[in-house]
């Protein structure tokens, strides 16, 4: 899943604080562009986290319908409303690296060339289902 998340960012003397208000969100980071990835870290952890659990993600709201001072953290430091972009799919590859075993059946005398030109099949269909899905290990 793909998307654009409205995300408030406060300043203060020391860090930026994040809230995502759509999905619940409060973290923060020591400069902005360390704030902007720990906001998107932190949405795409929590849509993959609903995606598993078969829960509906919230879409995101438009962002001019938010008000700048109804932020979580309006009162440590002034705040600003931006944009973040998510992947969940990229998210999910890039933090689900873990292999899953699948029996898969090819002919006897398939399975005899390959043993014997050395080749790996489970890496073979691993680029083949990459290739058919056009999908890249990021990793």
């Amino acid at each position: 899943m793909k998307n654009i998340y409205p995300v408030f960012f406060t300043k203060t003397d020391t860090v930026i604080l994040v809230e995502v208000p759509d999905l619940e969100i409060l973290t923060e980071g020591k400069d902005m562009v360390n704030a902007v990835e720990m906001a998107r870290d932190a949405i795409e952890l929590k849509c993959v986290s609903m995606e598993d659990d078969g829960m509906e993600i919230p879409l995101p709201s438009e962002i001019s319908s938010l008000d700048v001072n109804s932020g979580t953290f309006v009162e440590d430091g002034t705040t600003v409303i931006s944009l973040v972009d998510i992947d969940s799919g990229e998210y999910r590859r890039k933090i689900d690296t873990k292999a899953v075993r699948k029996n898969v059946t090819i002919p006897s005398w398939l399975n005899y060339e390959a043993e014997h030109a050395g080749i790996n099949i489970s890496r073979v269909l691993q680029e083949a289902l990459m290739n058919v899905l056009n999908v890249q290990r990021n990793f």
